[in-house]
């Protein structure tokens, strides 16, 4: 019997999460779920953002069902101690290096994006996005420079061979849909990106058949405002992914539509599953959060951990008819609650 961890956290985490085990639970699949704190939360109760037992469950469990970690109330603790310290350190335990960002326009959210329908329409994209290295994972500090002046700095690095790795599900993602990869980076500033993309360039002739463009990070930015679905998969890294596939939210009408897997491979195993979206502490326990990126992000659990894609689909079938049927929560445009929201996903259903 597969074991669901779920890590609720912080803000809207539990409301959004709580909707998407409602889901699951709603499929009558034979599951069982194992809850656990996380970020802030755990902080008040333990003492430190990632608890020992929390990192024990993750470990046993099939796969991490994951809210939203984050909390004004801990800005000023040491960084190891902030909630967000916990999202960074889990990635590292469960050795999750690649992040799969889908972004995807639901029929009938064509208004909510900022884009003109006829530039947003179609939209159907990847972003594949490295996790566990780049200036989040490298050395970082303060010093005090020969003027005396502050100085902070963080360490941006990649070796070939975890290039290698994110790049290759790249490849292997455009070659389960539309065979076109879109490398991201910084070639033409950076030396970092200079290696990455001939790691890119040396991979590609394993894969004759997928269509390998390269793009500055910034033109990047400007061609998913101007011409989005044109985009099949982007590969890129930590930072790069980060900002880029918030941007793509947007254009597919919310950050709150938009889910995603972090895995340790192809396999699936031990995967994490999270809406992209913070916790948004403004909102939080006002029953305003969106909660189909988590309830997206429990599909694809469904469809890389446990290998059932007939059950993804269901789920993913079920949020496009909830919209469809005019159910909207606030960052829609609508007045519909996050309870309302599930309630119409599980009708759907």
């Amino acid at each position: 019997m597969p074991l669901i961890a779920v890590l609720p956290g912080d803000g809207i985490g539990p409301e959004v999460t709580t909707q998407a085990r409602r889901v699951l639970e709603a499929l009558g699949l034979d599951l069982t779920f194992e809850e656990a704190p996380v970020g802030g939360a755990a902080y008040l109760q333990c003492g430190m953002p990632l608890p020992p037992e929390t990192i024990a469950l993750a470990k046993r469990a099939d796969a991490v069902l994951f809210g939203a970690i984050g909390d004004p109330r801990f800005e000023a603790l040491e960084r190891r101690l902030r909630p967000e310290a916990a999202l960074l350190g889990i990635r590292r335990e469960l050795g999750l290096f690649a992040n799969i960002r889908p972004a995807k326009l639901f029929p009938g959210l064509e208004d909510a994006s900022p884009l003109k329908t006829e530039v947003v329409a179609g939209l159907d994209l990847v972003i594949v996005r490295e996790l566990t290295g780049d200036v989040y994972f490298g050395e970082k500090g303060r010093r005090t420079t020969m003027e005396g002046l502050r100085q902070g700095y963080d360490w941006m690095g990649y070796d070939e061979a975890e290039v290698e790795r994110i790049v290759r599900i790249g490849f292997e993602t455009a070659r389960s849909r539309r065979r076109k990869l879109c490398s991201v980076d910084k070639a033409n500033v950076l030396e970092t990106s200079q290696l990455w993309r001939d790691v890119v360039n040396e991979l590609s002739t394993e894969y004759p058949d997928v269509r390998l463009t390269h793009m500055y990070v910034d033109n990047a930015a400007m061609q998913l405002v101007r011409r989005p679905a044109d985009f099949d998969v982007i590969v890129t890294g930590n930072l790069f992914g980060d900002i880029l596939s918030d941007q793509a939210s947007m254009c597919a009408g919310s950050i709150g539509m938009l889910p995603s897997a972090s895995l340790s491979g192809g396999s699936g195993a031990n995967g994490m599953y999270e809406p992209i979206h913070g916790s948004a502490p403004d909102i939080a326990g006002q029953g305003k959060a969106n909660p189909c990126a988590a309830i997206l992000s429990a599909a694809m659990l469904l469809r890389y951990s446990l290998n059932d894609e007939a059950s993804a689909k269901r789920i993913e079938d079920a949020v496009a008819s909830a919209l469809q049927s005019g159910v909207r929560t606030p960052d829609l445009g609508g007045t519909d609650t996050t309870e309302a929201m599930g309630d119409a996903v599980l009708r759907a259903l």
